[in-house]
């Protein structure tokens, strides 16, 4: 067994009544002493504060730093104004998915990367390789890991609850846009309009010394409850968000995925990134399987649930599934062949072996409120 790290907000979990579990390597809080049910529809109607402190962040700079990273993923980096940011995605060869991250252009000279915490050991590698084969070229190009915790404040109150303690006009800084202010006096923190609810929010990267005195500071507005991993998974599942390792992985396309509009359209043209030969092709001809929305009455559907056409025959595999709070429903992800991806087709899925009717639904499940100007 290998020790969990902690973040730097362990005790402060532990102190809120946060129920510590393993997560990607990680001690981390699955909820605190609110349901589940609760602290989603908490996070849904008011706003709620999630510890991420476990994702990689990472800097990258120098004069090639946009060439290196748009040698890595499939996004257009280059057309980044300054400090906005894009969901981009690492690729193989192959055209497989290894990873999902947020790069940001910052206006302080360097991309500020965000990825995740399965992937942390793989990402910084294949970073850190490209990087040295930069350098040995002669090329201006470096990389450094933040050791800042992060904080995800979610929820349609976030904005309010943040305003109080910054000085910036937080209507200015739209969805995926960042900037680095003092938050509640904590000098220096990057603040990304962002989240994984589909609900408007704030991603604040903190020197990891402030961390416990931003979240308490924040915890003072009533508005503002710890919420966990358990609820961090359906808020991102009702918002049609891919969780790495289960819904994408190194064996999905972009294309496969849905996540196509990730692909520049510069770069679908020049076909310079990994992977760029299988992808392309399959943007251009017929993609075999698809990840698509679906749901369901009855018992819930979970990872690894079989799905059925009408007739009984297993055409694919449920990768993420769960009761919805929201639409008292159940919902689910899963990859089915094309001809069965339109939504309204009627599929089956096997849940504790009984056969229950299912329907292709369009995602997200619950309609996202981002903050776009």
């Amino acid at each position: 067994q290998d020790v969990l790290r902690r973040t730097p907000l362990y005790d402060f979990h532990l102190a809120h009544g946060g129920k510590m579990v393993a997560f990607a390597g990680w001690s981390l809080p699955v909820q605190y002493r609110d349901s589940h049910v609760d602290s989603h529809l908490h996070t849904r109607r008011h706003c709620s504060l999630f510890d991420v402190s476990h994702m990689l962040q990472t800097k990258i700079l120098g004069c090639d730093r946009v060439k290196l990273m748009e040698s890595l993923v499939v996004g257009d980096i280059a057309e980044l104004r300054p400090n906005q940011g894009t969901l981009s995605l690492f690729t193989n060869e192959a055209g497989g998915i290894l990873d999902d991250l947020i790069v940001t252009s910052t206006s302080e000279g360097y991309l500020y990367v965000v990825s995740n915490a399965g992937c942390w050991d793989k990402d910084l590698a294949l970073m850190q390789d490209k990087v040295r084969e930069f350098q040995n070229t002669g090329r201006d190009v470096s990389l450094e890991v933040v050791e800042n915790a992060l904080l995800a404040l979610q929820g349609p109150t976030a904005a309010q609850v943040l305003q109080a303690g910054v000085a910036e006009d937080l209507r200015k800084l739209p969805f995926m846009t960042s900037a680095v202010m003092e938050v509640f006096g904590v000098p220096d923190c990057r603040v990304t309009r962002c989240g994984y609810t589909g609900e408007d929010g704030m991603e604040i990267s903190v020197p990891a010394v402030a961390a416990v005195r931003l979240a308490t500071a924040l915890l003072e507005n009533p508005e503002v409850k710890l919420a966990g991993l358990a609820a961090r998974d359906s808020l991102r599942l009702e918002a049609g968000l891919c969780l790495y390792g289960n819904d994408i992985d190194d064996h999905t396309t972009p294309v496969e995925g849905s996540l196509s509009w990730t692909l520049g359209k510069r770069r679908r043209v020049a076909m310079d990134f990994p992977g760029a030969s299988v992808i392309v092709a399959q943007l251009k001809g017929k993609v075999q399987r698809k990840r698509v929305g679906l749901i369901c009455e009855g018992a819930p559907m979970r990872a690894h649930s079989p799905i059925l056409n009408t007739e009984g025959t297993v055409i694919g595999t449920v990768t993420s599934g769960c009761p919805s709070p929201c639409l008292k429903k159940n919902v689910a992800m899963g990859y089915v062949p094309s001809e069965y991806s339109r939504p309204g087709t009627p599929l089956l899925v096997e849940v504790r072996r009984k056969q229950q009717v299912a329907v292709v639904s369009k995602m997200p499940f619950v309609t996202t409120n981002y903050y776009t100007l």
